[in-house]
Protein backbone atom coordinates (compact mmCIF):
# COMPACT_ATOMS: atom_id res chain seq x y z
CA UNK A 1 0.00 0.00 0.00
CA UNK A 2 1.25 3.23 -0.76
CA UNK A 3 0.39 5.81 1.79
CA UNK A 4 1.57 8.66 -0.06
CA UNK A 5 3.81 10.64 1.99
CA UNK A 6 7.32 10.10 0.22
CA UNK A 7 9.25 13.42 0.53
CA UNK A 8 6.72 14.72 3.14
CA UNK A 9 8.33 16.36 6.66
CA UNK A 10 7.88 15.05 9.49
CA UNK A 11 8.61 16.37 13.48
CA UNK A 12 8.52 13.56 15.84
CA UNK A 13 8.86 15.03 19.61
CA UNK A 14 11.13 12.46 22.12
CA UNK A 15 11.49 10.40 18.70
CA UNK A 16 15.04 9.43 19.79
CA UNK A 17 14.05 5.85 21.31
CA UNK A 18 10.78 3.94 22.39
CA UNK A 19 7.43 5.01 21.01
CA UNK A 20 9.03 7.74 19.06
CA UNK A 21 11.94 6.01 17.59
CA UNK A 22 9.55 3.43 16.10
CA UNK A 23 7.31 6.13 14.73
CA UNK A 24 10.27 7.74 13.07
CA UNK A 25 11.42 4.69 11.50
CA UNK A 26 7.81 4.22 10.36
CA UNK A 27 7.74 7.21 8.35
CA UNK A 28 10.92 6.96 7.32
CA UNK A 29 10.31 3.80 5.87
CA UNK A 30 7.68 5.14 3.65
CA UNK A 31 9.84 7.96 2.18
CA UNK A 32 9.08 10.77 4.75
CA UNK A 33 12.27 12.93 5.43
CA UNK A 34 12.22 12.97 9.42
CA UNK A 35 13.96 14.92 12.63
CA UNK A 36 13.31 14.52 16.09
CA UNK A 37 14.07 16.02 19.49
CA UNK A 38 15.50 14.35 22.87
CA UNK A 39 17.65 15.49 25.32
CA UNK A 40 20.57 13.26 24.90
CA UNK A 41 22.94 13.81 21.96
CA UNK A 42 24.05 10.15 21.67
CA UNK A 43 20.68 8.76 21.58
CA UNK A 44 19.71 11.22 18.89
CA UNK A 45 22.72 10.77 16.40
CA UNK A 46 22.08 7.14 16.69
CA UNK A 47 18.55 7.07 15.83
CA UNK A 48 19.09 9.95 13.01
CA UNK A 49 21.97 7.09 11.32
CA UNK A 50 19.01 4.21 11.22
CA UNK A 51 16.88 6.81 10.04
CA UNK A 52 19.23 7.58 6.91
CA UNK A 53 19.96 4.11 6.18
CA UNK A 54 16.59 4.11 4.82
CA UNK A 55 17.49 6.72 2.15
CA UNK A 56 15.86 9.41 3.69
CA UNK A 57 16.86 13.22 4.92
CA UNK A 58 17.06 13.27 9.01
CA UNK A 59 18.36 15.42 11.98
CA UNK A 60 17.82 15.55 15.46
CA UNK A 61 17.14 18.16 17.46
CA UNK A 62 18.53 18.66 21.11
CA UNK A 63 15.35 20.23 23.18
CA UNK A 64 13.20 19.73 25.90
CA UNK A 65 9.08 19.75 24.94
CA UNK A 66 8.48 20.09 28.66
CA UNK A 67 10.58 23.87 28.17
CA UNK A 68 8.46 26.31 26.09
CA UNK A 69 11.33 28.29 25.53
CA UNK A 70 12.43 24.91 23.45
CA UNK A 71 9.80 25.27 21.54
CA UNK A 72 9.89 27.71 18.85
CA UNK A 73 13.91 27.13 18.41
CA UNK A 74 13.11 23.39 17.55
CA UNK A 75 10.44 24.79 15.11
CA UNK A 76 13.48 26.69 13.23
CA UNK A 77 15.82 24.29 13.61
CA UNK A 78 13.38 21.71 11.82
CA UNK A 79 12.70 24.16 9.12
CA UNK A 80 16.27 24.88 8.60
CA UNK A 81 17.19 21.62 8.06
CA UNK A 82 14.49 19.85 6.58
CA UNK A 83 11.44 22.39 5.20
CA UNK A 84 8.42 23.35 6.63
CA UNK A 85 6.96 20.20 8.45
CA UNK A 86 3.57 18.55 7.16
CA UNK A 87 3.25 15.71 9.65
CA UNK A 88 3.66 16.77 13.28
CA UNK A 89 3.58 13.59 16.35
CA UNK A 90 3.34 14.70 19.59
CA UNK A 91 5.23 11.68 21.23
CA UNK A 92 7.05 13.26 24.29
CA UNK A 93 5.09 12.31 27.88
CA UNK A 94 6.00 11.32 31.10
CA UNK A 95 5.37 12.03 34.68
CA UNK A 96 7.74 12.00 37.47
CA UNK A 97 4.97 13.18 39.76
CA UNK A 98 3.64 10.43 41.60
CA UNK A 99 1.34 11.10 44.58
CA UNK A 100 -2.72 10.98 44.25
CA UNK A 101 -4.28 14.97 45.18
CA UNK A 102 -3.75 14.55 48.84
CA UNK A 103 0.03 14.44 48.15
CA UNK A 104 0.98 16.43 44.59
CA UNK A 105 2.13 19.93 44.47
CA UNK A 106 0.90 21.92 41.84
CA UNK A 107 4.43 22.86 40.58
CA UNK A 108 4.50 18.73 39.98
CA UNK A 109 0.97 18.79 38.72
CA UNK A 110 1.97 21.70 36.48
CA UNK A 111 5.00 20.44 35.24
CA UNK A 112 3.20 16.72 33.76
CA UNK A 113 0.86 19.23 32.35
CA UNK A 114 3.67 20.96 30.36
CA UNK A 115 5.46 17.85 28.96
CA UNK A 116 2.22 16.02 28.14
CA UNK A 117 -0.05 19.09 26.84
CA UNK A 118 2.03 22.64 26.77
CA UNK A 119 4.78 21.52 24.40
CA UNK A 120 2.52 19.96 21.97
CA UNK A 121 0.24 22.58 21.51
CA UNK A 122 2.50 25.25 21.13
CA UNK A 123 3.89 22.85 18.35
CA UNK A 124 0.65 22.52 16.90
CA UNK A 125 0.05 26.26 17.01
CA UNK A 126 3.98 26.64 14.45
CA UNK A 127 3.13 24.52 12.75
CA UNK A 128 -0.84 24.58 11.63
CA UNK A 129 -0.24 27.64 9.16
CA UNK A 130 2.05 26.20 6.88
CA UNK A 131 -0.61 23.24 6.88
CA UNK A 132 -3.43 25.57 6.28
CA UNK A 133 -2.19 27.01 3.24
CA UNK A 134 -0.86 24.17 1.10
CA UNK A 135 -4.13 22.76 2.60
CA UNK A 136 -2.36 19.65 3.64
CA UNK A 137 -1.43 18.40 7.12
CA UNK A 138 -1.07 15.35 9.27
CA UNK A 139 -1.14 15.96 13.97
CA UNK A 140 -1.09 13.08 15.48
CA UNK A 141 -0.80 13.49 19.44
CA UNK A 142 0.30 10.48 21.56
CA UNK A 143 -1.74 10.03 24.46
CA UNK A 144 -2.41 6.70 26.60
CA UNK A 145 -5.21 5.07 27.64
CA UNK A 146 -5.07 6.56 30.75
CA UNK A 147 -6.39 9.20 29.46
CA UNK A 148 -9.56 7.88 28.62
CA UNK A 149 -10.24 5.83 31.61
CA UNK A 150 -9.04 5.83 35.25
CA UNK A 151 -5.17 4.62 35.92
CA UNK A 152 -1.71 5.84 36.24
CA UNK A 153 -1.49 9.10 39.01
CA UNK A 154 -3.19 12.31 38.43
CA UNK A 155 -1.07 14.25 37.09
CA UNK A 156 -0.22 11.59 33.91
CA UNK A 157 -4.23 10.76 33.84
CA UNK A 158 -4.97 14.43 33.77
CA UNK A 159 -2.49 15.92 31.45
CA UNK A 160 -3.69 12.65 28.43
CA UNK A 161 -7.16 13.27 29.01
CA UNK A 162 -6.59 16.83 27.99
CA UNK A 163 -4.16 16.16 25.22
CA UNK A 164 -7.32 14.10 23.78
CA UNK A 165 -9.36 16.85 24.35
CA UNK A 166 -7.53 19.94 22.47
CA UNK A 167 -6.86 17.41 19.58
CA UNK A 168 -10.52 16.48 19.33
CA UNK A 169 -11.56 20.27 19.56
CA UNK A 170 -8.44 20.82 16.98
CA UNK A 171 -9.86 18.70 14.83
CA UNK A 172 -13.57 20.32 14.46
CA UNK A 173 -11.50 23.83 13.33
CA UNK A 174 -9.32 22.42 10.76
CA UNK A 175 -10.69 19.78 9.26
CA UNK A 176 -11.98 22.42 6.47
CA UNK A 177 -8.63 22.80 5.43
CA UNK A 178 -7.71 19.29 5.03
CA UNK A 179 -5.28 19.02 8.22
CA UNK A 180 -6.47 15.73 9.93
CA UNK A 181 -5.54 15.53 13.98
CA UNK A 182 -5.99 12.51 15.70
CA UNK A 183 -4.84 11.20 19.14
CA UNK A 184 -3.24 7.54 19.99
CA UNK A 185 -3.81 5.98 23.36
CA UNK A 186 -1.16 3.19 23.59
CA UNK A 187 -1.48 0.69 26.69
CA UNK A 188 1.16 -1.33 28.12
CA UNK A 189 3.85 -1.81 25.67
CA UNK A 190 7.41 -2.39 26.69
CA UNK A 191 10.63 -0.85 24.69
CA UNK A 192 13.61 -0.53 25.99
CA UNK A 193 14.42 2.36 28.59
CA UNK A 194 10.93 2.22 28.79
CA UNK A 195 8.76 2.52 32.02
CA UNK A 196 7.32 -0.96 31.33
CA UNK A 197 11.03 -2.59 30.65
CA UNK A 198 12.09 -0.98 33.90
CA UNK A 199 8.81 -2.56 35.23
CA UNK A 200 9.71 -5.94 34.35
CA UNK A 201 13.61 -5.99 35.44
CA UNK A 202 12.54 -4.55 38.88
CA UNK A 203 9.65 -6.20 40.41
CA UNK A 204 9.61 -9.83 41.42
CA UNK A 205 8.26 -12.66 38.83
CA UNK A 206 5.19 -13.15 40.55
CA UNK A 207 4.60 -8.91 40.73
CA UNK A 208 5.10 -9.18 36.85
CA UNK A 209 2.95 -12.35 35.94
CA UNK A 210 0.27 -10.57 38.73
CA UNK A 211 0.15 -7.59 36.48
CA UNK A 212 -0.16 -9.40 33.08
CA UNK A 213 -2.80 -11.78 34.32
CA UNK A 214 -4.80 -9.00 35.57
CA UNK A 215 -4.42 -6.35 33.42
CA UNK A 216 -3.16 -8.05 30.27
CA UNK A 217 -5.80 -9.96 27.60
CA UNK A 218 -3.09 -10.88 25.24
CA UNK A 219 -1.24 -12.37 27.97
CA UNK A 220 1.81 -10.29 27.19
CA UNK A 221 3.91 -6.25 27.11
CA UNK A 222 2.73 -4.75 23.59
CA UNK A 223 5.84 -3.83 21.45
CA UNK A 224 6.08 -0.75 19.89
CA UNK A 225 6.28 -1.79 16.22
CA UNK A 226 2.30 -1.71 15.71
CA UNK A 227 1.96 1.62 17.02
CA UNK A 228 4.99 2.39 14.59
CA UNK A 229 2.60 1.53 12.07
CA UNK A 230 0.11 2.95 13.04
CA UNK A 231 0.85 6.51 13.01
CA UNK A 232 2.50 5.99 9.27
CA UNK A 233 -1.22 5.41 8.56
CA UNK A 234 -2.88 8.28 10.28
CA UNK A 235 -0.11 10.45 8.70
CA UNK A 236 -1.02 9.04 4.74
CA UNK A 237 -3.04 10.14 2.22
CA UNK A 238 -5.12 6.59 3.16
CA UNK A 239 -6.27 8.19 6.41
CA UNK A 240 -8.09 11.47 5.20
CA UNK A 241 -11.75 10.22 6.20
CA UNK A 242 -9.82 10.14 10.08
CA UNK A 243 -10.04 13.10 11.80
CA UNK A 244 -10.60 13.74 15.76
CA UNK A 245 -10.77 10.06 16.51
CA UNK A 246 -8.45 8.73 19.88
CA UNK A 247 -7.20 5.54 18.48
CA UNK A 248 -6.48 2.75 21.19
CA UNK A 249 -3.75 0.51 20.63
CA UNK A 250 -3.27 -1.90 23.88
CA UNK A 251 -4.24 -5.69 23.06
CA UNK A 252 -7.59 -5.07 24.85
CA UNK A 253 -6.24 -3.57 28.02
CA UNK A 254 -8.31 -0.98 28.91
CA UNK A 255 -12.06 -1.04 30.13
CA UNK A 256 -13.96 1.97 28.14
CA UNK A 257 -16.12 1.40 25.12
CA UNK A 258 -15.90 5.03 24.05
Amino acid sequence: MDLGIEGKVALITGGSRGLGRQAALALSQEGAHVAICGRTQDTLDKTVAELKSNGVDAIGVIADVGNRSDIQPLHQAVVDGLGQIDILVNNAGGSLAREDITAVSMDAYKETFEVNLFGGFALMQLVIPHMQSQRWGRIINIASIYGREWGGNISYMSAKAALIGATKHAAQTLGKDGVMVNSIAPGSISHEGGTWERFQAEQPKEVVDDFIKNNLPMGKFGDPEPLGDLVAFLASERSSLISGSCIVIDGGQSHSMI
